[in-house]
């Protein structure tokens, strides 16, 4: 379906979740199609996009056991980058260093950067001058100065700033939508969640940890692990992490089929949920779309057009591809010329691997129903919280809002980007990792760890990560954790 998106009016009849979430993007035109076909499972997998003047090109996928589910989730995604892109631009960057901040607003007003997990080795000057953003700290309304960077989905969220400043790479981890800021937020959170469990715990790091499905009751997860099996496919459901009493779980599957399109066997699933039976079925239905997603972010073109409305191609070829991260497109491009076999002899020392085993029935989960209403779920997830700040940008827009979620000493992107906090360390050194360890850095390819006073005092001092060890780990598996925008690999070879 492609449409022209324009000021809505009231019609007088009721729309559906993902015409409601369309109806909320920015002008433009604006198109959504079933991808499932690129596989063979034939599940509903969509696609949606945007395109309009003044507007980035968004491009989202969405799924689930029905097409207008997949549809909603496709629609979320591109509202998720709009209207956080279109609120970002709204707002005039403060310019200060820390320690001018912490004089004029106060601790609590203003973000220690050593808190927000920077990569090793990196510097921060409390006396720099960097721009800083307001968010809410949800729980009291107050407003905190954040770094820009850490509010923003993607660079072209802050034209203004000079990339050289920034501590991060800007990533979409904690980004949420809905219509609501409660399932917003919750939205946002339940990702930084998963994303804290298994960065150091899922695929170059997983350490084996197979859940049997011993008890699983969901409908929808046993339906569609009875159509992956009878496609044959052996899924393996994996368990990262139970921090927080939630259910980290992530999804890989052994497909053996030779017409399969081999990049589809590199697919993955993730979820964290305090409800067992929800987390799995998030992670199963997002193997599912992994599949189909993958083929059709990266494969040629010409293997697309049988499966791909015109209409597509005029907005998806009317910009010329936005700047990739150098080592995500040479990774992806070494994988697209692999067959399906010489990809899963890849994945299979570590990724499918199996060497433990943990009963479905033996994870945390909570009493079915309890946390089906957004405020519910959002209560819940502050609770467990408790210890941790929440600071949210709240992006509001026509019948749907769009958040980032901020969450000082929560994980991310250890081993793509080398961040890492005091958590990250002490969970490395629980698994007597030789990645990580304590005191200065003892040699080359080794950085201190970047923490703030809180983790010096969790970890008794300093702390180092190995950098180049963190390479060598990762290895040819760096698509795993980044991947270049949909065609990219095509083309920027074209």
């Amino acid at each position: 379906m492609t449409r022209a998106l324009r000021p809505r009016t009231d019609t007088g009849t009721a729309a559906s979740v993902a015409d409601q979430l369309a109806g909320a993007l920015p002008p433009g035109e604006v198109g959504d199609f079933d991808i499932s076909a690129v596989d063979r499972l034939g599940m509903p997998v969509v696609a949606a996009d945007h395109l309009g003047d003044g507007w980035p090109r968004a491009a989202a996928i969405g799924y689930g056991p029905t097409a207008e589910q997949a549809r909603t989730g496709a629609y979320g995604e591109l509202v998720e980058d709009l209207l956080l892109h279109r609120h970002l631009r709204t707002l005039a960057p403060r310019r200060a260093s820390y320690r001018e901040l912490l004089r004029a607003v106060g601790p609590d007003g203003v973000v220690d950067p050593r808190s927000l997990v920077l990569t090793a080795g990196t510097v921060v000057d409390d006396d720099q001058p960097r721009s800083w953003l307001p968010t809410l700290r949800w729980r009291t309304g107050e407003t905190v100065l954040v770094p820009a960077e850490f509010c923003a989905s993607s660079d072209g969220d802050l034209p203004w700033q000079d990339p050289a400043e920034r501590l991060i790479t800007t990533i979409t981890n904690g980004s949420g939508a809905g219509d609501t800021v409660e399932r917003a937020v919750a939205h946002g959170l339940l990702e930084l969640l998963q994303r804290d469990g298994n960065t150091t715990a899922f695929r170059a790091m997983d350490p084996g940890v197979v859940i049997d499905l011993d008890d699983v009751r969901d409908p929808v997860t046993l339906a569609t692990l009875a159509r992956l099996r009878a496609a044959g496919i052996d899924v393996l459901p994996k368990l990262a992490a139970t921090d927080f009493g939630m259910v980290d779980v992530h999804v890989v599957g052994v497909d053996r089929e030779p017409g399969t399109p081999p990049l589809a066997v590199t697919a993955c699933g993730e979820a964290a949920h305090p409800d067992r039976e929800t987390a799995l079925r998030k992670a199963v239905l997002e193997y599912v779309s992994s599949r189909a997603r993958k083929v059709f972010s990266h494969s040629q073109l010409d293997v697309l057009r049988p499966v791909v409305p015109e209409a597509y191609w005029r907005r998806e070829l009317a910009r010329p591809p936005v700047r990739q991260e150098p080592q995500a497109l040479r990774a992806m491009r070494a994988w697209t010329r692999l067959s399906g076999t010489e990809l899963r002899d890849l994945l299979a020392p570590v990724v499918l691997a199996e060497r433990t085993r943990v009963p479905f029935s033996a994870l945390p989960t909570v009493a079915p129903g309890t946390l089906d209403e957004p405020s519910a779920l959002l209560a819940e997830l502050l609770h467990r919280l408790a210890g941790f700040d929440v600071l949210v940008v709240v992006a509001p827009g026509e019948g749907a809002v769009a958040v980032k979620v901020i969450v000082p000493g929560l994980e991310a992107e250890t081993m793509s980007y080398g961040r890492i906090g005091a958590r990250g360390v002490a969970r490395l050194v629980e698994r007597d990792s030789p990645l990580v360890g304590s005191g200065p850095p003892p040699r080359e390819g080794t950085a201190a760890v970047v923490l703030d006073a809180a983790g010096r005092d969790r970890l008794g001092g300093a702390a180092w990560l190995d950098l180049a060890g963190v390479a060598r780990t990762v290895g040819p598996l760096y698509p795993l954790y980044r991947e270049p925008t949909r065609h990219a690999v095509v083309r920027s070879a074209a």
